[in-house]
């Protein structure tokens, strides 16, 4: 459309924000994040509860987006954040338990899964500097926050869907 050619954008108003605003990074890393949970999907997870999982989430992104945009509607609620909330606790319970960070990888469904948990997190840190400068709904603070955990458990689950061990960090490990 040519029409941000100049470095600016509009968000379905008629005002225009320079594509280096906040919100804008915001809105362009909510975007990177739902891409790259169409990258997991497209590894074709055998795990019908992640598969279902994750499209919701996506639909739930578009709509965090949304709320970004004027006219502002509030779309996550906590009805969603439960909704995670009780993936991370049903999934958690079948894996076992953690003494030891693990590296990103696996497969290329985990590692994909791992890629979109730590674009999440920037998605997270570019929504918390925004809402130190803006209002912004408090609950999709808390959804981005539960996102990130349920990535994380659902690339545990997706490791094992090929036998994948899980590569421990070795922090005691000499440098060489």
């Amino acid at each position: 459309t040519r029409s941000g050619d100049d470095g600016k954008t509009n968000l379905g108003t008629k005002d225009r924000l320079s594509k280096s605003h906040l919100r804008i990074e915001t809105l362009g890393t909510l975007d990177e994040l739902n891409s790259s949970l169409g990258l997991v999907l497209a590894h074709g997870p055998a795990n019908q509860a992640i598969t279902l999982a994750l499209k919701q989430v996506q639909q739930d992104l578009f709509d965090a987006g949304g709320e970004l945009c004027p006219p502002h509607r509030q779309a996550i609620t906590a009805e969603k954040i439960a909704r995670l909330d009780l993936h991370i606790t049903e999934w958690n319970a079948s894996l076992p338990p953690l003494k030891e960070f693990i590296l990103p990888g696996g497969n290329l469904k985990a590692a994909s899964c791992h890629l979109a948990r730590t674009i999440c997190r920037r998605a997270e840190r570019c929504l918390v500097a925004l809402h130190e400068s803006e209002a912004v709904n408090s609950d999709v603070l808390r959804y981005l926050n539960r996102l990130s955990d349920l990535l994380f458990i659902a690339a545990r689950m997706l490791a094992r869907e090929t036998g994948s061990k899980e590569e421990l960090w070795e922090h005691s490990r000499p440098l060489s």
